[in-house]
């Protein structure tokens, strides 16, 4: 039961992580939850690692798409400033929306990889679509109340899985496979 809450990789940021390695690995397409994940949840404007990240993406030819739970109106006001594309609603640990995005791009599962920052929706997610997952820290240590629960689940299943899976450790990028 614990493997569906297994990330591929287990990254300490998801700057970390260069177009190069993704391509090593043959991702063509990076997908991303929104809130602790690209962007602090009460921060929509970004950070100057995030814009520079974004442009080698782009100049690699990798697309970026985030994936979010929250309201078209939420993602669509987080995400002006960064202008990129976005499925809002995504009904995540389900796989509609990262199914969605992929088959929009016309990609395998194996050429995609969903970024987040919690086990509970964004890897299992990505588990129940056969994709890649990286599992990042979240990026500020506050999360809205509405998360709460998720990342008190995370932290116990974290710990379970450290324990069956003793090689999962936080990497400095995709320095290791699975």
């Amino acid at each position: 039961m614990l493997e569906k809450f297994k990330p591929t990789w287990m990254v300490r940021n998801i700057y970390q992580v260069s177009p190069q390695q993704l391509q090593a690995r043959g991702i063509r397409a990076v997908f991303s939850d929104l809130d602790n994940t690209l962007i602090a949840w009460n921060n929509p404007d970004g950070t100057p690692a995030l814009r520079q990240w974004m442009a080698e993406l782009h100049a690699a030819g990798i697309p970026l798409i985030v994936i979010s739970n929250n309201s078209k109106q939420r993602v669509a006001r987080a995400t002006a400033s960064l202008k990129l594309p976005f499925i809002s609603r995504a009904l995540k640990p389900l796989s509609f929306g990262i199914t969605r995005a992929r088959r929009k791009l016309g990609l395998k599962r194996h050429e995609v990889v969903m970024v987040g920052d919690q086990l509970m929706t964004d890897v299992i997610a990505a588990n129940r679509a056969g994709v890649y997952s990286i599992l990042v820290q979240p990026l500020i240590s506050t999360d809205k109340w509405v998360t709460w629960p998720n990342r008190f689940m995370d932290n116990l299943v974290e710990k379970r899985l450290k324990q069956k899976y003793p090689e999962m450790q936080w990497q400095e990028g995709l320095t290791k496979d699975e």
